[in-house]
């Protein structure tokens, strides 16, 4: 029987009455999923909608898979203070220029990459914060016109191997000058990590804000615009607390500010 994630399992509801309104997209369900994923889905993303309320915001929980419940993504980012997209399935190679599926790919879900990438375009049309982790990261470079790598090859240092956990520590390098920076203490993070593809050519007008010990880029920004893109999971319980708390804070601060 196929795992299914209700809203109920990851909503807390409302945590807080006053603060930023921040609209969090995520598929709760996606092709493929396993009772392992499944678990992952519930623990993120209920961590991810109370480390917003720690950090003094309100949330909207918009379900990319119920594609029958999705609103118009421009309304969406005029009725919200910034955007928060978090993990999920890969995104359609056919957005980066792939004639066929992915190697290892697994919940792709075009109508929620479609949705997506829309609501990223309308909220930074707005002047809204956007930040992106994981999918939503690669889901940021692909609304900028980038390429995804679609399975690395040398995985070891981003997710784990065959019947091991997914999810492992990973040493990566924030660059300088960038707004990652700024947001976190220190040049070298141990992050969590669970993936198997990761941006390749970077959008237009994006630039690297992070990379792994191997190269692979592991963040990217916009200059000119609140728009970060983390491809690890600051969400993930077992990561560092210190860290997931000066993302959510940065985000948190940047949407109180208003449009920009």
């Amino acid at each position: 029987m196929t795992p299914v994630v209700r809203r109920e399992e990851v909503d807390p509801g409302p945590l807080r009455a006053q603060g930023p309104r921040v609209a969090v997209l995520v598929s709760l369900n996606f092709p493929g999923m396993t009772e392992h994923v499944a678990g992952l889905v519930r623990s993120f993303t209920r961590t991810a909608l109370e480390s917003l309320a720690e950090a003094g915001a309100r949330h909207t929980l918009i379900d990319t898979s119920d594609h029958a419940a999705l609103d118009d993504p421009a309304r969406t980012a005029a009725g919200h203070d910034g955007l928060l997209l978090l993990g999920g399935g890969d995104a359609d190679p056919a957005l980066y220029g792939l004639t066929g599926p992915a190697p290892n790919s697994y919940g792709v879900d075009r109508r929620a990459d479609d949705h997506s990438i829309a609501a990223i375009r309308a909220a930074v049309a707005a002047g809204r914060p956007v930040l992106g982790i994981c999918r939503g990261s690669q889901l940021i470079n692909l609304a900028y016109g980038g390429t995804l790598i679609p399975d690395l090859e040398d995985y070891h240092l981003h997710h784990g191997p065959p019947g091991a956990p997914l999810f492992l520590d990973e040493k990566v390098t924030v660059l300088p000058g960038t707004r990652l920076s700024g947001l976190v203490s220190g040049p070298r993070l141990t992050v969590r990590s669970g993936h198997h593809q990761a941006v390749a050519e970077v959008g237009e007008g994006l630039t690297v804000a992070a990379r792994a010990d191997d190269g692979v880029i592991e963040a990217v920004e916009h200059p000119a615009h609140w728009l970060v893109g983390v491809q690890w999971h600051p969400e993930d319980p077992a990561g560092s607390a210190t860290h997931r708390r000066e993302i959510f804070t940065a985000l948190t601060t940047a949407c109180a500010r208003g449009p920009r």
